[in-house]
């Protein structure tokens, strides 16, 4: 499994204070373009950000009319990147998004080659509307292109752009037609965000807005070496060893079958904890919080942010946890309240003891 700590192309080290005002300035030109045409919803595009900012994939999650889709085309285009949507149906093919190859004939000598067309999947930002209403063959073909960051066609591999990320939606009240996401596939995606809807107040300035008849105007205020360079300074901000290991027993908390013994909360509730690439994204995204919020190192606060969103699609709960209603985001709230950041000292070693269970 490739890395995704590991950074594709370092820069000489900045100094902390001129590296977050070169973050912030690049997350305030997006925000003040977004929010032309995008009311509220202030946390989901922080999270869309951090993702893009670490170079992970998003998956928002949200009932129909909250302007997914609006969202994530507007973040496209404050880029000046490819941008490509695939609106995902029930007869979409992996050759509708990937590509597929061409006999292509030469008039002069009459000789026949085959051609790679390039499908959709070959541009920066691809906004993947409605993944789950695809089938498992075709959200199959989106695995190589999300992790590898590649196609391979006719056995020869295609490499896709860079920077590249995957913005995809999803509609979780309505099932029929549909074909849920393999575990496989959305341990692909660094978050899983929630979209809510909006309060009293933020739904009349929509109302207001979209009714006015005057279209807001977004333009492009990053390049792709922009997003590139952000990319690279998030990944350079320092993170303490006992604040990893904290990361650590959060996630390997979850993993019921491993240890002997568990928080209670996991051994009631969860049937499959969440694997290393959890590891590898809270800290990612945890360095993305930290620098946005002008910290020169990662703090426990900057884990506990973005905790429910790396892991609340990696934990498979059990029958008990839905004939009770405890939901991935109430067990990941019960583990952060319950482990110590620092597990040195023996006081916080008996604190552990009390919240495991044998």
């Amino acid at each position: 499994m490739p890395d995704p700590l590991t950074s594709e192309s370092p820069i000489p080290a900045n100094d902390p204070e001129s590296a977050s005002r070169e973050v912030n300035d690049a997350y305030q030109l997006i925000t003040n373009e977004v929010h032309k045409v995008i009311v509220a919803q202030d946390q989901v595009l922080d999270e869309l950000l951090m993702a893009m900012f670490c170079g992970g994939h998003a998956l928002v999650v949200g009932v129909p009319g909250l302007a997914k889709t609006l969202l994530i085309s507007t973040i496209a285009r404050t880029l000046s990147l490819g941008f490509s949507r695939i609106q995902f149906t029930p007869d979409l093919m992996p050759s509708d998004m990937t590509g597929t190859e061409v006999i292509e004939e030469d008039k002069t000598s009459g000789t026949r080659e085959l051609r790679f067309v390039k499908g959709p999947i070959f541009s920066n930002v691809i906004l993947a509307d409605e993944i789950n209403r695809t089938p498992p063959k075709t959200q199959a073909a989106m695995l190589e292109a999300m992790q590898e960051r590649q196609v391979t066609a006719g056995g020869v591999r295609h490499l896709l752009p860079k920077p590249f990320f995957v913005l995809a939606t999803q509609n979780p009240i309505e099932q029929e037609g549909t074909y849920p996401l393999p575990e496989a596939q959305l341990d692909r995606f660094m978050f899983n965000v929630r979209m809510d809807y909006p309060s009293e107040e933020e739904e009349l300035q929509v109302v207001k807005q979209t009714t006015a008849g005057q279209e807001q105007q977004v333009k492009p205020v990053l390049t792709g070496e922009d997003v590139i360079r952000v990319q690279s300074l998030v990944r350079q901000v320092p993170i303490a060893d006992h604040v990893v290991r904290y990361v650590l027993r959060l996630v390997r908390a979850t993993r019921i079958r491993e240890a002997s013994k568990k928080p209670a909360v996991v051994q009631d509730y969860v049937s499959w904890g969440a694997g290393p690439r959890a590891s590898q994204y809270i800290v990612l995204g945890a360095k993305a919080k930290a620098i946005l919020s002008g910290a020169t190192h990662v703090m426990p606060q900057h884990i506990a942010a973005v905790a429910l969103p790396v892991m609340r699609h990696r934990i498979i709960t059990n029958f008990n946890a839905e004939a009770d209603g405890v939901t991935t985001d109430d067990i990941i709230s019960d583990l952060l309240d319950r482990i110590p950041v620092d597990s040195s000292d023996e006081a916080t070693q008996r604190q552990m003891d009390a919240v495991m269970r044998p």
